[in-house]
């Protein structure tokens, strides 16, 4: 996505579109490694010499707000984010600590066995070696 492309997006999504919510979005979009705040912090600060963590935790839960960007809790100490919004599983890796995105068919079957519920978070993990770290 472009920054143009960005902009739009948040905008459509109720997201006053700053540089530095374009960024870090743009960010999230172009790395798929479900970065945490650090991460994304160190990876822009040099770019964006006025950003602080704390506008990074706050763009984030901005994003997540708005449904635009999922939060992912596989480990209870670690907080990664995810652009992808649509349904789909992540693999954590226990030797190199990757995490990867799965699709998930099993959807009508949970929707089944929880008829009359109402679902408002799904959330798919699994921990494992990788097929990696597995070949090494």
């Amino acid at each position: 996505m472009s920054s143009i492309e960005i902009s739009t997006f948040l905008k459509k999504h109720g997201i006053r579109p700053s540089f530095q919510r374009i960024k870090i979005y743009e960010y999230l979009v172009n790395h798929k490694t479900h970065p945490t705040v650090d991460t994304i912090y160190k990876e822009l600060v040099n770019e964006l010499p006025t950003l602080s963590k704390t506008t990074v935790y706050n763009t984030l839960s901005l994003f997540v707000e708005n449904k635009i960007t999922q939060l992912i809790f596989i480990e209870d100490n670690e907080t990664r984010y995810d652009a992808d919004y649509r349904t789909h599983g992540h693999f954590k890796c226990l030797k190199c600590g990757k995490i990867y995105d799965f699709k998930v068919e099993t959807k009508e079957t949970i929707e089944e066995s929880l008829n009359g519920f109402e679902i408002k978070e799904e959330h798919y993990y699994i921990k494992g070696i990788c097929k990696n770290c597995k070949q090494n």
